[in-house]
């Protein structure tokens, strides 16, 4: 039994990117300040999606307990392929499940279209919001502890439609207004 810790996990995840940043500075001759402090939220979205759906929510002592990779409890993998079976099961966690699901993913859908230029539509942004969901939940099938689920996939996927929908909308309502707001307010001035 291989018990991870959240800590070394943000150390690596931390290391990670720091080298991925150090390699781009090199070959783009430079740190443009505004877009790393654009992908530093993206960077905090990763971080806080890991933190919950890797390891449990609750704390022992004030402390995150470890992921747990132990290879004699591993099958029968927990995975649900069925959806809507156990989504609006009643238990003490339920409703924050189902909306923590949805609550975690909407800066997916808010912060990646932003800081990546090719995500450039909603249906791209949502796409993408759904490969990382899925990627997450694969990744939690190794662990007894995790469960995989299609509802997760699903609730996940909802989180980032609504938060690429508040995006697209935005951006839409100031490419449309935005503009003509802005020469109006400066009109007088010389």
């Amino acid at each position: 039994m291989i018990k991870i810790g959240f800590i070394p996990v943000m150390f690596l995840i931390t290391a990670v990117w720091i080298i991925i940043r150090i390699f781009c500075a090199k070959k783009n001759n430079g740190v443009d300040p505004y877009r790393e402090v654009q992908l530093l939220t993206v960077f905090i979205c990763v971080s806080v999606i890991v933190r919950f759906t890797f390891f449990p929510w609750y704390t022992v002592d004030g402390l995150i307990q470890p992921l747990v990779f132990d290879p004699a409890r591993m099958f029968p993998l927990r995975l649900n392929l069925d959806p809507f079976v156990h989504l609006f099961d009643e238990y003490e966690m339920a409703p924050f499940n189902l909306y923590g699901n949805i609550l975690l993913f909407i800066p997916v859908g808010l912060i990646w279209p932003f800081c990546f230029s090719r995500i450039n539509t909603w249906w791209k942004a949502v796409l993408a919001g759904a490969v990382f969901s899925l990627v997450i939940e694969i990744l939690q099938l190794p662990f007894f502890d995790r469960g995989t689920d299609i509802d997760d996939l699903i609730t996940n996927t909802f989180g980032c439609m609504i938060g690429a929908g508040v995006w697209f909308l935005a951006k839409a309502y100031i490419q449309r207004h935005g503009h003509t707001a802005v020469m109006s307010k400066n009109s007088g001035k010389v």
